[in-house]
C-alpha cells in the first residue's frame, strides 16, 4: 500500500492466542497450530491469523523448534526476514507500527535483513532466495551486509526442499524483474549452487554475425529481460532454451554449437526433474528448447511439415520465444512474420483436416498391423496436408502404393 500497489492479499497478526480466535470465530480451524496459526472463515472469504510470538532456535534451517507466544508486535517484527516485510498497519486506527526501520529502506530501496544477516538466513535458507527476488521484483539494491551474508551463505541453498527452490526461481521469473533477478543470483554465488547449467552460459562466445550481443549468458539475460507476464513453461523455456551452447561450444570454420538443441533438452530434463517440475511441465518446456531453432527453416519446409509444426499444443509460446530470441541476438523477426502470415492464412480445418485413413481401413484392406502402419499413415497425412489428395479412396490408393515400396 505504501508503494500504492493492490495488494495481492492480507496477513493479519494479533495478540489473540489460538483458542481465543477459534472462540471468536467458530467454524475457524488451525493450519499450524504449533506456531499459532489460525484459519478464520467468514462471508465467503478465509484469512490466515497468526499469533504475535517469537521463535525458538532453529535446528534444520527452516522450521524453529518452538514457539513463544507473545503480546507486543514489535517482538513479532523482530522474527521476520527484512524490514520491509516487518511493517505493521493498526486497522483500528490505521497507524503504521515501524520497530525496525522498514519504511526508510521502503523509501530508499533498499533489501535489509533484520538484525543479524547470518542468523536470519540460517533461520530460514530460503531467504537467501527471498532476498534476491524481492530486490528484483521492486527494483532494490540489497544492502552490503545483506549481500555479502548471502554470499557467504550461498552453498545452504542446497539444503532446501527442490519445490521450494523451484517455486522461487519462477517467481523471480514471472514476478516482474527477470534478467536483474538471475543478475543477482549470479552475482551473490546462488546460481552455481541452484542452477550450475544455467552458470555455465557465462562468457561462452557466440559467433558475432548472429549474435552482436555477446556470450550466451548475455543472450539469455535480454530474453529475460523482454518476458511480460509470461506462463511459468515460457519462463523456463526462455532460461534454458540454450543451456545446451556450453557443452557443445567448438571453434571450426567459425564458432559452432552442433547438437546444441538435443544437448539442452537432455540438460533441461535433467534440470527440471531436479526442480520436481510435473511431467505436463516438463514436456512443454522441452518441447520449447527442441523446436526453438527449427524456426531457421520455416520458409523452405513442405506444407505438411510446417502444418505440423505450427500445430503443436501451445504454439503461441513457441512463436513468442522465437521473437524474443531474434530480438535478443541479430533483430531480424522474417521468419516469425513468415509464421504469424501462415497462421492467419490457414483455417483450422486445414491444420488439423479429419483424417482420411486410419489403421481399420488397413486393416479391412486385409493388411496386417505393424511397424509399417505408422509410415504409410504419415505418408497419407502429409499428401492431406499438402492438397494432393482429399478423398477416402485417394488416401487408400496411396496407402496401396506405400506398402509396396516397403
Amino acid at each position: 500500500m505504501l508503494l500504492n500497489r493492490i495488494p495481492g492479499d492480507f496477513d493479519v497478526a494479533t495478540s489473540a492466542l489460538p483458542e481465543d480466535l477459534k472462540r471468536l470465530f467458530p467454524g475457524s480451524g488451525e493450519v499450524g497450530a504449533h506456531f499459532g496459526v489460525v484459519l478464520v472463515r467468514g462471508g465467503g472469504a478465509q484469512v490466515e491469523v497468526a499469533t504475535f510470538r517469537s521463535d525458538l532456535d532453529y535446528l534444520d534451517g527452516r522450521h524453529p523448534s518452538g514457539v513463544r507466544f507473545e503480546t507486543n508486535p514489535g517482538e513479532d517484527a523482530l522474527r521476520r526476514d527484512f524490514t520491509i516485510n516487518a511493517l505493521f498497519l493498526d486497522p483500528a486506527t490505521g497507524d503504521l507500527l515501524d520497530f525496525v526501520n522498514g519504511r526508510a529502506d521502503l523509501k530508499t530501496g533498499i533489501i535489509r535483513a533484520i538484525g543479524d544477516p547470518a542468523k536470519r538466513f540460517a533461520e530460514d535458507h530460503l531467504r537467501l532466495l527471498r532476498a534476491v527476488r524481492f530486490a528484483a521484483r521492486l527494483n532494490f539494491q540489497i544492502e552490503h551486509v545483506t549481500f555479502a551474508a548471502i554470499r557467504t551463505l550461498a552453498p545452504q541453498i542446497r539444503t532446501i526442499a527442490a519445490e521450494r527452490v523451484r517455486d522461487e526461481i519462477l517467481r523471480i521469473l514471472m514476478e516482474s524483474g527477470a534478467r536483474r533477478g538471475f543478475e543477482l543470483l549470479s552475482t551473490t554465488g546462488l546460481l552455481d549452487e541452484i542452477l550450475p547449467e544455467v552458470a555455465a552460459m557465462r562468457g561462452v562466445q557466440q559467433p558475432p554475425e548472429f549474435h552482436p550481443e555477446g556470450d550466451v549468458w548475455t543472450h539469455t539475460l535480454i530474453m529475460l529481460d523482454g518476458l511480460d507476464n509470461p506462463s511459468a513453461t515460457l519462463a523456463m523455456g526462455v532460461l534454458l532454451h540454450d543451456v545446451g551452447k556450453p557443452s557443445t561450444f567448438r571453434i571450426a570454420d567459425r564458432i559452432r554449437f552442433n547438437g546444441h538443441v538435443e544437448k539442452g533438452v537432455e540438460i533441461a530434463h535433467s534440470i527440471l526433474v531436479r526442480l520436481r517440475f510435473s511431467a505436463q511441465a516438463t514436456e512443454a518446456i522441452e518441447a520449447l528448447v527442441a523446436n526453438h531453432m527449427k524456426f531457421m527453416d520455416v520458409c523452405e519446409m513442405k506444407d505438411s511439415t510446417l502444418k505440423r509444426f505450427i500445430r503443436q499444443p501451445a504454439f503461441d509460446e513457441h512463436l513468442a520465444l522465437h521473437r524474443l530470441d531474434c530480438l535478443s541476438s541479430h533483430g531480424s523477426l522474417t521468419n516469425y512474420d513468415f509464421v504469424q502470415q501462415k497462421l492467419g492464412q490457414l483455417p483450422v480445418e486445414e491444420l488439423h483436416p479429419v483424417p482420411l485413413l486410419s489403421g481399420r481401413h488397413l486393416i479391412a484392406a486385409g493388411y496386417q498391423p505393424g511397424p509399417a502402419f505408422g509410415d504409410v499413415l504419415k505418408a497419407v497425412e502429409d499428401a492431406q496436408l499438402e492438397g494432393r489428395i482429399s478423398t477416402p479412396e485417394a488416401a487408400l490408393a496411396l496407402a496401396v502404393t506405400e506398402f509396396s515400396r516397403r
